[in-house]
């Protein structure tokens, strides 16, 4: 199986935001969140005591292995129900696939994201599939959260700390990976990374009055942080020292292996972001991630105990990477 490089393959955030703006503004009293923040799932109220979540994800292979992929992707879909606070319920599979392939590595993929659907204790229901020259596998996920849990990117306040749950750099190392160049240690850091689920995350983010989150994936830690500062009409600051860094993605981007990708994430925020950081450092910031973490926006005082919590369950990688500001000059300030 051919995987299609560094990261998974999307349209750049220009390119959606363009499309979608214009589309027709839809209006609707039980529809919490839609289109108009680029949120991670779609919200919409049941009932008074129950709020349906909604999304779908889907992308080319990043990784040789087909169960290993069918893993990732699965993660990956999952994510998004994880970032509004929920639980994912039923999910169903999104296949394209070559007829002239071995079926076989098909199977494989779907064991590999059944096993991650029954890890997240939710039901495969279903899917479909078609004929393609590249394989693409994803899912479409529903959840439900309770009303006083829901948890939007546009609900980040002045004041509130940034907590990340997964390094970065994924992008940067599943491309070095590919050209025969990353550490076996890399290597199954990135995969171990991108196949763990947000639901510990998740579970433990619910017990605490958190105000806003996301999850970090193709648009990169800038991108995903942009859109919750947007989103919010705040000011967010990254602090680059305190950012969880898969080993070797650094040197690796000093190399030039950085993905496509990055550029397009950097592109695209450029106007709406400040940096004191060299390009090294913005390429790490800006590189697509697969199944990356959470983040989270809570106030100072409950994220001190909800950011030990998450390290004692998650391990060193969960760091306090930023601050979130009254609305400046910028969106996204990038600092030392």
């Amino acid at each position: 199986m051919v995987r299609n490089g560094g990261c998974a393959a999307k349209l750049g955030p220009g390119v959606l935001s363009d499309v979608l703006k214009n589309l027709a503004p839809i209006k609707d009293e039980k529809l919490l969140i839609g289109l108009e923040n680029s949120d991670d799932a779609a919200a919409y109220a049941i009932n008074d005591d129950q709020i349906l979540l909604q999304t779908l994800d889907f992308f080319t292979p990043v990784v040789d292995d087909p169960y290993t992929f069918g893993q990732i992707a699965a993660a990956n879909s999952l994510s998004d129900i994880y970032a509004m606070g929920g639980k994912p319920l039923i999910a169903l599979n999104i296949v394209c696939f070559p007829v002239c392939e071995d079926s076989k590595i098909l199977g494989e993929i779907l064991k590999g994201g059944m096993d991650k659907i029954a890890e997240a204790e939710a039901l495969l229901v279903g899917g479909h599939t078609i004929d393609d020259m590249e394989p693409k596998y994803g899912l479409s996920v529903t959840g439900t959260v309770e009303p006083g849990k829901l948890r939007g990117n546009c609900h980040a306040k002045q004041g509130d700390i940034l907590i990340l749950t997964k390094p970065i750099g994924l992008g940067i190392i599943n491309l070095t990976v590919r050209a025969g160049m990353a550490s076996e240690d890399s290597s199954k850091a990135a995969i171990e990374t991108m196949r763990t689920l947000n639901k510990k995350a998740c579970e433990i983010m619910g017990n605490y009055d958190v105000h806003g989150c996301t999850d970090i994936t193709g648009f990169g830690l800038g991108g995903h942080a942009m859109e919750m500062a947007k989103a919010s009409n705040v000011s967010i600051h990254l602090d680059y020292h305190n950012l969880p860094i898969l080993d070797e993605a650094e040197s690796f981007a000093d190399m030039g292996f950085v993905p496509t990708g990055t550029y397009h994430n950097r592109a695209h925020c450029n106007g709406n972001y400040f940096s004191e950081l060299s390009a090294l450092s913005e390429d790490i910031i800006f590189d697509p991630q697969t199944s990356g973490g959470l983040l989270i926006s809570v106030s100072k005082k409950t994220g001190e105990n909800l950011f030990k919590e998450l390290s004692e369950n998650l391990g060193i990688h969960v760091k306090i990477i930023g601050r979130i500001e009254q609305k400046e000059e910028f969106f996204l300030y990038l600092d030392e």
